[in-house]
């Protein structure tokens, strides 16, 4: 029955995950974006993911996701082994929803295939009343 779960919630984030209409290129590529609520939402279910606060550390030393990892966008091409290949990675910042993306196809050029950003950024999440650790 677990692994019927499994593809119940794989399903789940698939119907949840809003694709973007980015170009890419000259592409057709989206990004893949999650709503703060939702994952807030995977989060109170106890679903594996990682957050990556791509802003600078004192910001992220103010308050983050939970268990968010810093990882400064301008860090990133050097430190971007530090980045899960497995589970639900998201990415978020705030900053223009261009630069998140440089970072997203960055990391896809990387070959991760788990990515998708937080589709407000931060400053949204902490509006809608959601939980930040410091």
């Amino acid at each position: 029955m677990q692994g019927g779960r499994g593809i119940l919630a794989a399903l789940a984030l698939l119907t949840a995950v809003v694709w973007s209409a980015t170009a890419h290129a000259g592409h057709g590529n989206a990004v893949m974006s999650l709503d703060a609520d939702y994952v807030q939402a995977q989060y109170a279910k106890g679903r594996k993911l990682t957050a990556i606060d791509l802003r600078s550390e004192e910001e992220y030393r103010r308050g983050h996701l939970p268990g968010a990892r810093s990882l400064p966008l301008d860090q990133l091409t050097s430190r971007f082994a530090e980045v899960p290949r497995s589970d639900l990675v998201v990415l978020y910042c705030d900053c223009a929803r261009s630069e998140v993306e440089v970072a997203y196809w960055f990391l896809r050029g990387k070959q991760y295939r788990n990515l998708t950003v937080l589709e407000q950024g931060f400053a949204t999440w902490v509006e809608r009343g959601h939980p930040v650790e410091k």
